[in-house]
């Protein structure tokens, strides 16, 4: 099931991940592939070549597959107005469950909100919040991170921990199931509450030479009660990997 979809506004892994695998670098243009494990019934991982873009200027960056206008930066604090899309996608026509071909289709979104990132010896603090501007879900999510980089010559290394908080209208467009869906599939009807999903993340960074990095990141992500009790549903984690190379202007 194709939930990675490149648009203008498609960012990785919901928010920050690629971003978190970006050093601050002028321009920097590569290309990647995105692994992921699909949570719905009958969907498959899939594999999803997309290009990569990173621009961090005074005012304007590109992280990865997110966006954003600075409202304060420094070394320490950076304050950003942000927009990205959402990457959760079901589509019926890429599953082969019965039950879940007769339900109505999930789109991509796109969020907006802010992000606040904390730098410091002991490590990083990044949060971002963003709203569905839509009108797909009409839900909104909370992701809170916190990172520790380690340098190994030309290899870096941030291992990271957090969580995603989904607000109930998030959840219950992608994994609620409706009474008219119900009585079309004969799935037992779902509403979805707001949840957290805890996840694990960690990001290599290797300087081949001054001009061309790879990278390689991976998110294990714990899907909560409210996602897991749902009929669409039949996994109770995810796992997503991206990695891509990268040439520096």
């Amino acid at each position: 099931m194709n939930y990675f979809k490149l648009s203008a506004l498609t960012v990785l892994f919901s928010t920050g991940f690629a971003a978190s695998a970006v050093q601050a670098e002028p321009v920097s243009l590569g290309a990647s592939v995105i692994y992921s494990e699909s949570p719905y019934k009958g969907g498959d991982s899939r594999y999803l070549p997309l290009p990569l873009i990173n621009y961090d200027g005074d005012s304007f960056y590109i992280h990865g597959f997110q966006a954003g206008y600075y409202l304060w930066k420094d070394q320490e604090n950076q304050l950003s107005l942000t927009i990205l899309g959402s990457p959760q996608q079901f589509d019926t026509d890429d599953t082969d469950n019965k039950q879940l071909k007769q339900l109505d289709n999930r789109h991509m979104t796109a969020l907006a909100g802010a992000t606040w990132r904390h730098n410091a010896e002991w490590g990083t603090v990044r949060t971002t919040v963003a709203a569905d501007v839509l009108d797909n879900s009409n839900g909104y999510i909370w992701d809170l991170a916190y990172l520790y980089r380690f340098q190994f010559g030309q290899l870096s290394v941030t291992p990271g921990i957090g969580a995603v908080y989904s607000s109930e209208n998030q959840n219950d467009y992608y994994y609620g199931v409706s009474k008219r869906e119900s009585r079309r599939s004969g799935l037992a009807s779902y509403d979805a509450d707001d949840s957290w999903n805890p996840y694990l993340e960690l990001t290599t960074i290797y300087a081949i030479n001054e001009s061309w990095n790879a990278t390689l990141s991976g998110r294990y992500t714990r899907l909560s009660d409210e996602v897991k009790d749902s009929p669409m549903v039949d996994q109770s984690s995810q796992l997503t990997v991206w990695t891509g190379i990268s040439y520096t202007f």
